[in-house]
């Protein structure tokens, strides 16, 4: 069929187009963008229970504690990591002068040292910028790092079935030199110095390094004992220390041992704030994006996990080499 004018234009037109958008892209003077997938949409506030103006902001701290983004073989879109997504909705509850108390829902085995502590201590710099109070309440699970991040709460509360404590370090350092001595390949490493390669996955640690090891792990753990002691003032740093040996504790156990101040269900905590802060009644909410289920308090719990259909462990290194934890793995 012979070309029509039209054509022949709208053709000319579409190359013209590409060859503009390429011009522009290869020297970095792109003027818009093309999201293939949609960015996140910001937080909303859902009401939860209760009536009033004073709120109590719900803020979840389920599963394991990393920063690192989280994604699925089922979903195009990365998840953000907990420590973005709880100083997002941090920085809201900011805005908004009616946010009396934070209640901490925490149901989590721990994570990495390092987003452990930033979250212990961003909770801490908002209670105390903001003159709140904050709540923690234990759910299935607080343990580690779990219970590190309790620390940021003027009151812990337990469920009568909860389980915390193993307060602790421990990492996992592969040795992959056996593996691949059986494949046939070894690694030549040249270095400036002899501990340049310290902790390396292709060789076993030597007995130097193993104390120095030994060290690292060591001040990290009297990091948790200085933020325990500190945070739960009626106890002294030889009973923490007593306690710090990686034990886990039922809530009953845990009260005895003056871990946490009460063991209740949220109901009863409910009551504790209202009382502390002298309310009649209040508004527990808490911060969602759009097309998440959030009904009502028991919708947020999820039991710590691990994820089969998303095969990336989502805290486990992408790679040997070896990651600081504040976490319970019976």
């Amino acid at each position: 069929m012979p070309d029509t004018g039209n054509g022949h234009r709208i053709r000319s037109i579409f190359k013209a187009g590409l060859a503009l958008i390429l011009a522009l892209y290869l020297t970095g003077c792109t003027v818009f963008e093309i999201h293939l997938i949609p960015p996140p949409s910001p937080l909303k506030e859902k009401v939860l229970s209760g009536e009033g103006r004073t709120k109590v902001l719900l803020v979840e701290v389920s599963g394991v504690i990393s920063n690192q983004r989280v994604s699925s073989v089922l979903s195009p879109r990365e998840e953000e990591g907990m420590v973005a997504r709880i100083r997002e909705a941090l920085d809201k509850a900011e805005k908004d002068n009616d946010v009396r108390a934070i209640l901490l829902s925490i149901n989590s085995p721990g994570g990495t040292v390092t987003s452990s502590d930033i979250l212990y201590h961003e909770i801490k710099a908002f209670k105390e910028k903001n003159n709140v109070k904050v709540y923690a309440q234990v759910m299935d699970l607080a343990a580690s790092g779990g219970y590190y991040v309790a620390q940021a709460a003027d009151t812990i509360i337990a469920h009568p079935t909860s389980i915390t404590g193993s307060i602790g370090v421990i990492t996992l350092k592969m040795n992959l030199k056996g593996l691949m001595e059986k494949v046939g390949v070894d690694f030549e490493v040249v270095k400036s110095g002899d501990k340049k390669d310290f902790l390396s996955p292709f060789r076993p640690l030597t007995e130097e390094e193993r104390k120095l090891f030994q060290a690292a792990i060591d001040d990290m753990h009297d990091r948790f004992v200085e933020v325990i002691t500190r945070s739960r003032r009626h106890l002294t740093e030889a009973q923490v220390r007593k306690l710090a040996d990686g034990r886990v504790f039922t809530a009953r156990q845990a009260l005895d041992a003056k871990l946490i101040d009460h063991v209740g269900y949220l109901d009863d905590t409910r009551k504790l704030i209202q009382k502390d802060l002298a309310l009649r009644d209040f508004q527990l909410v808490t911060y969602y994006r759009a097309g998440e289920y959030k009904d009502n308090v028991y919708s947020l719990i999820k039991a710590p996990s691990i994820n089969m259909v998303n095969f990336d462990l989502n805290f486990l290194p992408k790679s040997p080499e070896p990651q600081f934890l504040y976490l319970w793995i019976p």
